[in-house]
């Protein structure tokens, strides 16, 4: 009985930790955080495939979580949408947090790299598959695409399957 308790711990909490050698950011203040960001670049995952115009919009919640909406235009010509809750795994302060869309499954959220201005957004999840670029604005200088793939393939991720995501025809 212990041992299938802890297998389903194990389960629950697995996709919440730190790929080897990326850290969060300190000093991570959620509420600049919050509002919408725009998808630049993202390595391919089967929850996003064929999307373009992708957002991510953050908005506080009452029991000190935050809502997750995910939005992007499929290639049948509409706009999909999914909704979730993230919570920090530690303090607030840390730019660590779990993600969750299904029930009880989470997935890390890990912010390696943020601007100043809160304009920029380098995050991970909980191995080096999951990378994405996140913005304020839907295009952003060639400069910050290249500073994101040189800190990225530092880290060991393999930007060979970038996508840059297209945000043409932004409505």
């Amino acid at each position: 009985m212990y041992r299938l308790l802890l297998i389903a711990c194990l389960l629950l909490t697995g996709c919440t930790g730190l790929p080897k050698g990326v850290e969060p950011i300190e000093n991570f203040e959620l509420q600049r955080y919050l509002g919408t960001w725009y998808e630049i670049a993202r390595l391919d995952h089967r929850f996003e495939r064929g999307l373009s115009r992708v957002t991510a919009t953050y908005s506080a919640r009452a029991d000190g979580g935050v809502t997750v909406t995910n939005r992007g235009y499929s290639a049948k010509g509409d706009f999909e949408e999914a909704s979730g809750r993230a919570y920090f795994v530690g303090e607030s302060s840390t730019g660590h947090l779990k993600v969750s869309f299904f029930g009880p499954f989470y997935g890390s959220y890990v912010i390696f790299n943020l601007d100043q201005d809160y304009q920029q957004a380098f995050i991970s999840g909980h191995n080096k598959k999951y990378l994405w670029l996140l913005s304020r604005t839907p295009v952003v200088e060639p400069a910050t695409i290249e500073r994101f793939k040189t800190e990225a393939q530092r880290l060991g991720f393999d930007v060979s399957g970038l996508i840059m995501v297209d945000q043409s025809a932004i409505e």
